[in-house]
């Protein structure tokens, strides 16, 4: 039985309500361009509003795959039954007696009786490959993986253990604890100052935080206290992974010249940036990575400054300008897409250096509620304010995720604290940087593509 299943999500907001989805379905389920064979309908909720308004009031009728389908309890005959290992609702012919309670059972309109076949129809994803996501032109609907990730790494043990101190709704604990029941046992960790010690990692009353042999390095030298450890264990003949986990000060500003030197080196290790754009845990003040027009507690807001002068460092292309053997950027608010490029940094830093930039928003630094941490990433990466992106010496960059037709910046600014006073300059200030980074990025994706 599986922990979690992957599944169809729809974004009502980037659809148009073209239907090629629907075309796509009929065809590939009836052979037919007849949207009455579509298992997946579009529906405006009011056919008089304008076109704009029918738009933002798009719907869905799909079969959801429910946890706990009313479908399948409607009906007498057990026609219907959920697929423990897929997490599909699976539809037996013979069984059914088309009495059509399962039509009444669903809330989502996700069955429903097809008077051209007889009986009634649903989506059964395509055995995991659905044509309905693959035509999409805008992105609306996706097929999201994250549920094969849970199944792969919920039996792991966690290897922090339970109680630490951060903040609550924190992405970085949430991050750590993900990375290592990934990465195994077989680690050397090092968290130089930052948010990750402070939480207990490292230790507190004379006991470790953390399941494997973990260190706290000063913040300028990291980098190369891993190196030697791992040309001792090669001595010794042992394969033993070394994982930095660093904040954005760590990586950028004061650790940056032992990265940079360990990265031309090509060392054997794999070094994260857990990026909270500043130095949170001493008290929220601003970093390299911290973006222009932000409050931190050096950078504050009132007659004199309204918030940081001078924009961010991207730490990861510079990084990729190191010519590692793997680098790449990453948010847990697309965790199937986490988990792809932590296995491929994982063995990348087998050959040598390593380097995965994740973007980490701070309830408390950044001022916005604590439950909304996970929605905040989401809104990172659409709104490209950070974009998702893999680079290998071979295949150069490549974006893992469309940065085509983004959500509105501003939908990101409003959310956060830090950047409430935020006037229309410098609101469109971020915008131009935003744009330019893209364009950069794109630049070097067909440079990849040609080369």
């Amino acid at each position: 039985m599986a922990l979690g299943y992957n599944t169809i999500t729809f974004n009502p907001d980037k659809c148009d309500g073209c239907g090629d989805c629907m075309r796509a379905c009929s065809q590939t389920k009836a052979g037919s361009d007849d949207p009455v064979h579509s298992r997946i309908q579009i529906l405006a909720n009011n056919e008089t509003q304008s076109t704009a308004e029918q738009q933002s009031s798009i719907e869905l009728a799909m079969c959801r795959q429910c946890g706990d389908p009313k479908c399948v309890s409607s009906c007498p005959a057990a026609a219907l039954s959920k697929d423990l290992n897929s997490g599909t609702i699976d539809w037996d012919s013979s069984r059914c007696v088309n009495c059509l309670l399962c039509t009444v059972g669903c809330a989502f309109g996700g069955i429903t009786y097809n008077a051209e076949v007889g009986h009634v129809t649903k989506c059964d994803t395509c055995d995991g490959n659905p044509a309905c996501v693959k035509v999409c032109p805008h992105g609306a609907l996706e097929y999201n993986t994250s549920g094969s990730v849970y199944s792969r790494i919920g039996d792991k043990e966690d290897l922090f253990v339970p109680g630490l101190s951060a903040c609550q709704g924190c992405n970085s604990e949430l991050l750590i604890r993900h990375t290592l029941r990934n990465v195994g046992s077989n680690v050397v960790v090092a968290t130089p100052p930052g948010c990750i010690p402070g939480m207990g990692t490292v230790g507190y009353n004379g006991k470790t935080g953390t399941k494997v042999p973990v260190f706290h390095p000063l913040l300028t030298n990291t980098a190369s206290m891993l190196a030697g450890i791992k040309k001792q264990y090669n001595r010794l003949g042992r394969d033993v992974t070394m994982l930095a986990l660093a904040g954005d000060g760590g990586v950028g500003d004061v650790g940056f010249q032992s990265l940079s030197g360990a990265a031309e080196r090509n060392e054997q290790q794999l070094f994260m940036c857990v990026d909270n754009e500043g130095y949170m845990n001493t008290g929220m003040q601003s970093s390299g990575s911290t973006p222009a027009g932000s409050w931190t507690s050096t950078t504050p807001v009132g007659k004199e400054m309204q918030g940081k002068r001078t924009d961010a460092k991207n730490m990861a292309k510079i990084m990729m300008m190191h010519n590692c053997e793997y680098v790449a950027t990453a948010s847990l608010s697309f965790m199937d897409d986490y988990y792809d490029k932590l296995d491929k940094a994982l063995a990348a830093s087998k050959r040598g250096f390593a380097y995965l930039h994740v973007y980490a928003p701070c309830p408390t630094g950044w001022r916005f509620p604590a439950a909304e941490t996970i929605e905040v990433c989401r809104k990172q990466v659409e709104s490209n304010f950070v974009t998702l992106w893999e680079f290998t010496p071979d295949q150069g960059l490549q974006f893992t995720r469309s940065v085509d037709k983004p959500a509105p910046l501003a939908d990101y600014l409003k959310q956060i604290g830090k950047y409430r006073h935020l006037n229309q300059d410098q609101i469109d200030h971020l915008q131009r940087r935003v744009d330019n980074q893209v364009k950069s990025l794109k630049a070097f994706e067909q440079t990849s593509a040609v080369s």
